[in-house]
């Protein structure tokens, strides 16, 4: 493609939160907007950077014509570890220092021989700081939502759960005398619920602990954008999407779930050797499953940064046994393909996610 057509083409610049739950669907996102024709701009920070390089090499970070790899700095000290950094440090760093770099990345991108005029930034919905920097530059932004869309619509009554005296907690019995089994019935698309169905970031006893108000602030903010993207589908969430669009924010998108998405449309072997993964894959383990039957591997799922507790092996056996055994656990695998198949629906010709 020649320069004059480079400069026309759309270009949008992606900015996820820096750990890896944010930046593996940011980068589904990215790679399918090129597969439509975007020029694309991946954002990760300085440290997740030099994580990539350590984890893939060099090339990871090279990127492809129209697909190209740029950094910020997220404002905590320089360090070399080769882990997910503190959580609350991170998100208090990234909401106060990374408004200006990533202004001054945006004006350089302008000004760059050969490539395209930013033309859009889709931000991560806990980074709403690129709503401001694209109403500097003056381009549209779209926030994105990594997480599930019940999570939000939490994380958007935050305020009210202070109001109402729910949260914070008076003090650490809420772990154990049945507070958190307390229904909650009155917040718009969900139903039956219990206070440990909220985010957990919400149960403390701290209000002045940053992550108390961080996602609710952050969820906030993403109602000032003109629109937000999910990674979900309609038929999964559809009561809070429909209750998040009647009384919040009208122009809401679902495109999940990304992953099958993206392996489904993008289908150039370049753009899916860019490999966003900022953690060493264990082969040995990957060999193990492939030589696995399907559907004989049960994957226990804790999370990963946020879970609050060590996790013990009598857990995990005991997970795995509440699932393969019993009628309970017939009736969980299949709703698990149940869901698994609605999914795959979405996301193919037709589907609620395909044509966004």
């Amino acid at each position: 493609m020649d320069s004059a057509e480079t400069r026309k083409k759309p270009h949008v610049v992606c900015v996820p939160y820096p750990s890896q739950g944010h930046v593996t669907p940011m980068m589904h996102l990215s790679k399918l907007l090129h597969s439509r024709g975007f020029h694309v701009t991946f954002v990760n920070t300085e440290f997740n950077h030099r994580r990539l390089i350590r984890s893939k090499g060099t090339e990871s970070v090279s990127g492809l014509p129209g697909f190209r790899l740029e950094t910020i700095p997220d404002g905590l000290p320089p360090s070399d570890r080769d882990a997910t950094q503190d959580v609350p440090a991170l998100c208090d760093s990234t909401r106060k220092n990374c408004l200006g770099p990533f202004v001054e990345l945006l004006k350089r991108l302008n000004s760059t021989a050969g490539s395209p005029p930013v033309t859009c930034v889709v931000s991560d919905g806990v980074m709403s700081f690129g709503i401001e920097a694209a109403e500097e530059i003056g381009v549209p932004e779209v926030q994105f939502w990594t997480a599930s869309a019940c999570s939000f619509m939490g994380y958007l009554h935050y305020r009210e759960l202070i109001k109402r005296g729910i949260f914070p907690f008076k003090d650490e019995n809420f772990m154990s005398d049945g507070t958190l089994d307390t229904p909650i019935d009155w917040i718009p698309g969900m139903r039956d619920i219990r206070l440990k169905d909220l985010p957990s970031f919400l149960r403390t006893t701290n209000p002045n602990h940053i992550m108390f108000d961080f996602m609710g602030e952050e969820a906030q903010n993403c109602l000032k954008s003109p629109a937000i993207i999910f990674n979900t589908f309609d038929e999964f969430e559809q009561e809070v999407l429909e209750a998040i669009a009647s009384n919040f924010f009208p122009r809401i998108y679902t495109v999940g779930p990304l992953h099958l998405l993206c392996s489904s449309q993008v289908t150039e072997t370049q753009i899916n050797s860019i490999n966003p993964s900022l953690w060493k894959e264990n082969s040995e383990s990957l060999q193990w499953l492939d030589r696995r039957e399907p559907e004989s591997v049960v994957y226990v799922n804790y999370g990963s940064v946020t879970v609050d507790h060590d996790v013990k092996r009598e857990e995990v056996e005991a997970l795995v046994r509440e699932m393969m055994e019993g009628e309970k656990g017939k009736e969980m695998r299949s709703r698990a393909k149940e869901w698994k198949k609605k999914a795959e629906e979405a996301t193919h010709v037709g589907g609620s996610s395909y044509s966004v």
